[in-house]
């Protein structure tokens, strides 16, 4: 790092390690905003009895892989090494999953757009769930974006992170694999032993496939 760093200053006039612990707590930040978005879905399902359709679980399945690729990025920074290449690679897949997802939510959006349409589900603070689901990932592939035009110029870290930023990281990490969990759980328990969901749900079909419930 100690001959990085003035190659890097006389090369781009910025700070590398400056660069390097943004893009590190910028991914902890990405991984705790996508699993804050599934709880409150999870919540909101549980609160209402609103069962998710198959577009809305794909979304959701979209949200999970876009937060397994910022997730990567915080894994390998705790595990040290982390290089540009790691940056753009786990960046790139967000932003296809992103993609992916904002396709998915728009489809499901142009689907109730006819005048008259109540739309699919319950609605939050004036908007039906995909249509938040749609302008999240619009608002993260505009974020991701801006941050891969720099990730490219960060160096390879000298070893693993450490202190607050290590133990923000762990944090990060098993709250996102309990969210991944508890979606995983719910959706099977939708599902149950059957090869789709319905596009509108009316029961955990998992409790009837097990004769636990009538």
């Amino acid at each position: 790092m100690a001959v990085l760093i003035p190659d890097r200053l006389a090369q781009t006039g910025e700070r590398p390690a400056a660069l390097e612990t943004g893009q590190y707590w910028f991914a902890c930040c990405f991984v705790l905003g996508w699993s804050g978005v599934l709880t409150a879905g999870l919540s909101y399902q549980f609160a209402t009895g609103y069962l998710p359709c198959a577009l809305s679980v794909l979304q959701r399945v979209f949200m999970v892989l876009a937060l397994l690729a910022a997730a990567m990025i915080v894994r390998r920074g705790l595990a040290g090494g982390l290089s540009s290449r790691d940056h753009m690679r786990g960046w790139g897949m967000a932003l296809v999953a992103c993609v992916g997802g904002a396709l998915v939510a728009g489809r499901q959006t142009m689907l109730h757009v006819t005048p008259g349409d109540p739309g699919f589900g319950g609605r939050a603070l004036g908007l039906h769930l995909y249509v938040w689901a749609l302008l999240l990932f619009l608002a993260a592939i505009l974020v991701l974006g801006l941050v891969m035009t720099v990730a490219h110029r960060t160096g390879e870290a000298p070893g693993p992170v450490r202190g607050g930023a290590q133990r923000f990281g762990w944090f990060v990490l098993v709250v996102a694999g309990a969210v991944i969990a508890a979606c995983v759980v719910v959706t099977f328990a939708q599902q149950g032993f059957h090869a789709r969901i319905p596009g509108d749900p009316d029961q955990y079909r998992l409790f009837h496939d097990l004769r636990l419930k009538g």
